[in-house]
């Protein structure tokens, strides 16, 4: 599945008052992964920018007086993101601005509801946090994300940081299947390792247990992952387990 993490920068909030986009940044993903393909444009929006929008991204008219016009960026956009599915945080915005702009062109482009599957991280966090703070920033903070460079918003870095939330919420643990073959070597299927059994008549590997530090940090790193997946980590239900054995 090839996805697109979305995010866009406009003149306003309203785009029923005639406000427009004027930043559109996207970042790649295929198999989870992230390809290094991207796509970015500045677009002259051919109006003002109000000062609210201005003090959080910081991108002003005069900025984008030669940059192009939407309708010359168009195709280029539609063709990046058609068939993918798209990753936006609170998708219907960012959609109801592009939509708009696509219908203004009158060039038969469809929807991107209709030629993209939309997921919403803001609904998928609310599902899996109600109550809590689900902004983007709440998030890197809740999924320990580094957003240190987000002093103001842009489309690029705000997708590239979507992505990396995203990939932390949804992404679980990774089982591995151990082999009597191999070399070592990861043999090209995700999730899984081949290994290289020890010989019977090794010499006795000798025990290095993990520090105080060490353990507060693997510790930190469980904390991290049930908080992904609903509580549920695999490392502390196996403790609970071998524990019970103990006190048979």
């Amino acid at each position: 599945m090839r996805q697109i993490v979305l995010d866009t920068e406009t003149t306003g909030l309203e785009v029923s008052q005639g406000h427009r986009i004027i930043e559109i940044g996207c970042v790649e993903l295929v198999g989870r992964k992230l390809t290094g393909k991207h796509y970015h444009q500045y677009i002259n929006p051919q109006r003002d920018i109000d000062q609210g929008a201005i003090e959080v991204h910081g991108i002003t008219a005069e900025s984008l007086a030669d940059k192009p016009l939407f309708a010359t960026i168009a195709r280029e956009f539609y063709d990046f993101v058609e068939g993918a599915e798209l990753i936006i945080h609170n998708a219907p915005f960012d959609l109801g601005f592009l939509d708009a702009e696509l219908d203004k062109l009158d060039s038969g482009y469809r929807e991107l509801g209709d030629v993209c599957k939309i997921i919403d991280t803001l609904l998928m966090a609310r599902a899996k946090h109600p109550g809590q703070r689900n902004s983007l920033d709440a998030l890197c903070n809740r999924y320990m994300v580094d957003n240190s460079q987000r002093d103001l918003h842009g489309a690029l870095l705000d997708a590239e940081i979507l992505a990396d939330v995203y990939l932390t919420m949804t992404g679980g643990q990774t089982t591995f299947q151990l082999s009597d073959a191999g070399t070592g070597a990861e043999d090209g299927t995700q999730g899984t390792v081949k290994i290289r059994r020890l010989a019977r008549n090794r010499a006795p590997l000798p025990i290095v247990k993990a520090s105080t530090e060490e353990l507060a940090a693997h510790e930190t790193l469980l904390d991290t992952i049930a908080a992904a997946n609903d509580g549920n980590v695999l490392w502390r239900e196996h403790a609970k387990s071998i524990e019970s054995l103990k006190e048979l």
